[in-house]
């Protein structure tokens, strides 16, 4: 085991220092696009100023044959677009993958002045955060970069929710981690085909009318993620990196993608995955504080002054913990209106 005094130095003789702490700017939504789609690849720089991050995809929903053109065209559109305060992520092939090395090499050589994060596909364990720490250190220190790229990982198999605390605390280089549900499914045996969201067969029905035996039963649809999506908050908060969920398969039930948003945001998660330019403003509404919930923020936070004690509040009450809730509304609200005008209005900032 590394000793703390070392966690902090770079891996690397020339390598940027790590960040002590992520910084944590507008992520409401993470946008994939495929490098290799020329259609795509020229709607980029429309789409970068409506989105908090832009991520170029390399993995999976890239065919094999078009692996490379998605890695020269995601080169080509981070050379070439000015991307403003929006972040350019990329997600490469998986560690086990063919693709990967070369990925990671020609990226943060060419253009690793332009990269915020690197996504990690299928991480089982810290260790496949130290292999890709210790490479991204020597490629930073070849290419001179002078502030370090952060990587984010993607929870997609039992073995890396099974490990995910130690995948969270890896390395000061972690982002912050993302629910995969479909590849996630399959490794677990689950079975459901969909991609994220609730399914109809899982279930909690009431008990039996002993009136009425034969009476309709009602039954609620229950979220098959609650448990790991509970794991990765949890793990991210302790590490100071930020959680997310991932994809919604279902572009066309926007209804479905919202309610999946929310609960994920009402956990904890500070944006998702937006497949679809339709899912880009489910998700900065979603992950963007109620304006009610700021105001009455403001008012809990004003009522109680210093912070301590308790007062009652329109018949609630109010002590230093509901200060502290209302002070992470709060610190969300500010930070996103910076980015975002009509926010700063409606918050009345």
């Amino acid at each position: 085991m590394r000793s703390a005094k070392d966690f902090f130095k770079p891996l690397a003789i020339g390598a940027p220092e790590p960040l002590r702490e992520v910084p944590f700017r507008p992520s409401r939504m993470i946008h994939f696009f495929d490098p290799s789609n020329l259609k795509m690849a020229a709607k980029v720089p429309e789409i970068a100023s409506k989105v908090d991050v832009l991520l170029g995809n390399l993995e999976d929903a890239v065919a094999a044959d078009k692996k490379i053109d998605a890695r020269e065209g995601f080169i080509k559109i981070a050379r070439e677009v000015s991307f403003g305060d929006t972040q350019l992520w990329t997600r490469v092939n998986s560690l086990d993958s063919p693709w990967v090395l070369d990925d990671l090499r020609r990226i943060v050589g060419e253009v690793g002045n332009k990269l915020d994060v690197v996504m990690v596909p299928k991480v089982e364990g810290p260790w496949d955060i130290h292999y890709v720490d210790r490479l991204l250190a020597q490629l930073e220190a070849s290419a001179k970069l002078r502030r370090p790229i952060l990587v984010h990982a993607i929870l997609e198999t039992a073995l890396g929710v099974a490990n995910v605390e130690e995948i969270a605390s890896a390395s000061p280089r972690m982002q912050g981690l993302s629910l995969g549900p479909a590849d996630l499914a399959a490794s677990r045996r689950m079975k459901t085909t969909r991609v994220g969201g609730g399914h109809p067969g899982y279930v909690v029905r009431s008990d039996p009318n002993p009136d009425n035996p034969s009476a309709p039963r009602p039954t609620a649809q229950q979220d098959l993620w609650h448990y790991t999506m509970g794991r990765m908050v949890d793990a991210c908060a302790a590490n100071g990196i930020l959680p997310y969920y991932g994809p919604f398969g279902d572009i066309k039930d926007t209804t479905a993608c919202e309610d999946q948003f929310r609960n994920a945001f009402l956990m904890g998660c500070v944006g998702a995955w937006s497949l679809h330019p339709v899912q880009i403003d489910i998700a900065k509404r979603v992950f963007s504080p109620p304006v009610d919930e700021v105001q009455w923020a403001k008012r809990v936070i004003d009522a109680m002054g210093d912070g301590t004690g308790a007062v009652m509040l329109d018949g609630k009450m109010q002590d230093d913990a509901t200060v502290k809730q209302c002070k992470v509304m709060l610190g969300l609200a500010r930070m996103l209106s910076e980015k975002d005008p009509e926010l700063k209005t409606s918050y009345g900032f």
